[in-house]
């Protein structure tokens, strides 16, 4: 029988007493149930629960299309903003070789646009396509969002003089609403293929979905583990009850004592650059999902034992303010052992012998210690390995325990009314139709 992932709160204990946690997390055992009785807020956007079961009809569609646009292509093109992108990208890096662009087993190379309107960005992505035998995903509900459809119009425009229409159109893929929107609607007309976003699955909650598992599927990755290990992380927190063993009732509950308690922003640490957009897809996940009416814990995201020699120092001595959530890899399949050396003029000889892992994880153990006695606390999850099946178990329990403590809060976690105030920002600025008289109010301040 495999390992799970499991979470350590010892490193909570001097600013937590078990006695409170325990009350604490008998009274969270209310929110857990509305999410799975569908009675809270946002409860039209609780497709996700389920997931990891109803996806799998769809999963020999999806692994048949990865493999032809891996036929036809040596690079695809994801084309998607936040939890249209963010989650394939948390599991492909993660999957993938850290040099995988010089790897000897490289296959299929994933490139990502429609996340940024950088024009250098854009400029340099077009001059590599040229030179790419490329296919393209496209993400987006509505087809309407400025980034990726400022950027697909580029591809789209770039592939069809490449192929000729008609060809291009049999390397476009397209994911986005079932019935309706203008990327619907632009698949249709270009006889693209298509995969539906489910009506009651928000982006962000997306990974599960076909947003996330056509880009992991094309990129080699084995998405039946991943989906697996989600149904398995399922069974351990939709329907376990018992408060005490429930890992994602108690980490929620544990993130919100500590934030009455004055620890508003919390960051999440990894010993292996890997996880680097698996902190990017959590960041989306929480800071949209609970930072609204003045709420909210403010998610921030470290790559240890780099980001030690920078924001190290505040951590460990800077306002009192933070607490930290440890992505804590049990093992790896790399052997690299440091050698010795007969002048020992760098003065190593004594981690002669050693493996690398070896020491990440005395920097990992020692970073907890110190940071704890200096007065942060410390939330760890255990991760038997650094694979497809436990980056389900992962991504699974972070989504209920964000849906736990969204409700903990008191708010809607799967909606996101402030994401629109910079766009009507830009769409008056740029002269967006019916935002004229907006814009000149907004010159006017700018001047200013």
């Amino acid at each position: 029988m495999k390992e799970n992932i499991s979470i350590n709160i010892g490193g909570v204990a001097d600013f937590v007493s078990l006695e409170e946690l325990a009350a604490h997390t008998r009274q969270s055992l209310r929110h857990l149930e509305a999410v799975l009785s569908r009675t809270g807020a946002g409860n039209d956007f609780l497709g996700w629960v389920n997931l990891p079961e109803d996806i799998a009809p769809q999963l020999s569609r999806i692994e048949s299309m990865a493999k032809h646009l891996r036929s036809i292509s040596d690079t695809t093109v994801v084309v998607g903003i936040g939890g249209s992108y963010l989650g394939a990208r948390a599991v492909i890096e993660a999957l993938s070789h850290s040099f995988s662009h010089f790897s000897k087993d490289k296959t299929h190379t994933i490139l990502y646009a429609g996340h940024n309107v950088c024009e250098e960005y854009i400029y340099d992505l077009l001059e590599v396509l040229e030179h790419r035998n490329y296919s393209i995903i496209v993400i987006s509900k509505s087809g309407t969002t400025t980034e990726p459809a400022i950027a697909f119009r580029l591809l789209k425009d770039q592939i069809e003089r490449k192929y000729g229409k008609a060809i291009a159109g049999d390397r476009i893929v397209a994911i986005t609403d079932a019935t309706k929107g203008a990327l619907r609607s632009l698949a249709e007309l270009n006889g693209y293929e298509t995969f539906e976003i489910p009506d009651d699955i928000g982006g962000r909650y997306s990974v599960l979905t076909p947003v996330g598992l056509l880009p992991v599927a094309v990129a080699g990755y084995n998405i039946k583990e991943l989906v697996e290990g989600a149904r398995v992380a399922m069974q351990f927190t939709r329907g376990n009850k018992e408060p005490e063993k429930n890992p994602a009732l108690i980490y929620a509950t544990v993130r919100n004592i500590l934030l009455q308690a004055g620890k508003s922003l919390e960051i999440l640490v990894n010993f292996n650059p890997k996880l680097h957009y698996f902190a990017e897809w959590w960041k989306q996940l929480f800071g949209e999902s609970e930072g609204k009416d003045g709420k909210g814990i403010f998610p921030v995201s470290v790559d240890f034992t780099t980001d030690l020699h920078s924001l190290g120092q505040y951590i460990q001595e800077g306002q009192r303010i933070l607490f930290e959530t440890v992505l804590s890899i049990a093992t790896t399949p790399a052997k690299v052992k440091v050698p010795f050396e007969k002048d020992d003029q760098d003065q190593l000889n004594y981690l002669a012998g050693k493996q690398i892992c070896e020491i990440n994880k005395s920097a990992e153990s020692g970073t907890v210690i110190a940071h704890n006695e200096g007065g942060v606390p410390v939330i760890s999850v255990n991760i038997p390995a650094l694979n497809a099946y436990y980056l389900g178990q992962l991504i699974y329990f972070f989504e209920m325990s964000c849906a736990i403590s969204g409700y903990i809060l008191d708010v809607n976690p799967f909606d996101q009314p402030g994401v629109e105030a910079y766009k009507k920002n830009m769409f008056a600025l740029l002269n967006k139709p019916g935002f004229e008289d907006a814009g000149r109010i907004l010159r006017e301040k700018i001047k200013r």
